[in-house]
């Protein structure tokens, strides 16, 4: 059966197994999907306590029915430190992994990601009340990149998967360090990084951003 390679899904998947060095850190259309997330949480920080409960991640609320906050208690925080934190990891994604994609692209990742996160905590964590925070989202975009190039080969990419899930297992076995729960207000929720991450390689897996640029691009018939 032919594949037709000029069609939006093989355009899509072409897309999402291109190299990140193909992609230039200074260019605007790389940094634009990050700095508009960071830029609603820093506008939904201003709303304060009222903003921050009224978004974030309840269990109890959410088994009630206010299903939103399964996306929005991505984009409040426990505080100034808490966002400037993941606003950090958001520069070290942009360098590491910088990509020219798609408005639609980056919204998908960013429901789908999120979302799956926080319905992960839902099912599997249900002694957690309550949680805020990009930082499952940051996990899970790493992990999409990393993931990708490994396939690929890039070495480097390789390393940091390894750095990366060595860091979930640490947080989960070890747990987060004291002093960065103290500097942002509260506990960190290691289990939203698995999460994050796990949805991030499903989505993945499912948008065909696993291939290698070569067979994505190819024309053959199976």
């Amino acid at each position: 059966m032919m594949r037709k390679v000029n069609s939006n899904a093989d355009d899509d998947a072409v897309t999402m197994t291109t190299t990140i060095t193909e992609g230039a850190p200074s260019a605007p259309a790389v940094w634009l999907p990050p700095a508009v997330l960071t830029l609603i949480s820093t506008l939904l920080a201003l709303g304060g306590d009222p903003v921050e409960r009224l978004l974030r991640y309840d269990r109890a609320a959410v088994l009630a029915g206010e299903w939103w906050r399964l996306l929005t208690g991505n984009f409040v925080h426990l505080g100034g430190w808490h966002l400037f934190l993941n606003g950090l990891s958001f520069v070290l994604l942009v360098f590491l992994c910088p990509e020219r994609v798609s408005a639609r692209e980056w919204l998908l990742r960013t429901v789908v990601i999120g979302t799956g996160m926080s319905l992960g905590l839902h099912f599997f964590v249900p002694s957690l009340a309550t949680y805020v925070g990009l930082s499952g989202l940051v996990y899970g975009l790493f992990a999409l990149a990393f993931v990708r190039q490994t396939i690929g080969g890039d070495r480097l990419a390789a390393a940091c998967l390894a750095f990366l899930a060595a860091r979930i297992v640490w947080e989960l076995v070890i747990g987060a360090p004291a002093s960065e729960e103290a500097l942002i207000g509260g506990g960190v929720v290691a289990e939203s990084h698995l999460y994050g991450a796990l949805a991030a390689v499903l989505y993945g897996a499912a948008r065909g951003a696993f291939r290698r640029p070569s067979a994505a691009g190819s024309g053959a018939a199976a």
